[in-house]
């Protein structure tokens, strides 16, 4: 397996922390780094197993499931930041 990950505490980001943009965070709210923290935890927990995969349609679902996670993560980044 490829190690798609890397140690955030020395400044390199996962794979998972860029497909959601960790990095940025102009507010520098705290709810958007947790929201998108976990939303990288889990992209990154199944993204090896894509890069496993020989099967189409499992790396078509893996596909499906970081684009869900970042949708979820998108929404729920503007629902923090929510300004009436």
């Amino acid at each position: 397996m490829a190690d798609q990950t890397s140690n955030p505490e020395a400044g390199k980001q996962t794979f998972g922390m860029t497909a959601v943009g960790a990095s940025f965070n102009p507010s520098k709210n705290e709810n958007v780094d947790k929201i998108k923290q976990t939303a990288a935890d889990f992209i990154d927990s199944f993204h090896g197993l894509q890069d496993e995969a020989s099967d189409g349609e499992v790396i078509a679902m893996y596909k499906l499931a970081q684009r869900a996670a970042q949708e979820a993560q998108m929404w729920a980044v503007k629902a923090a930041t929510w300004n009436l």
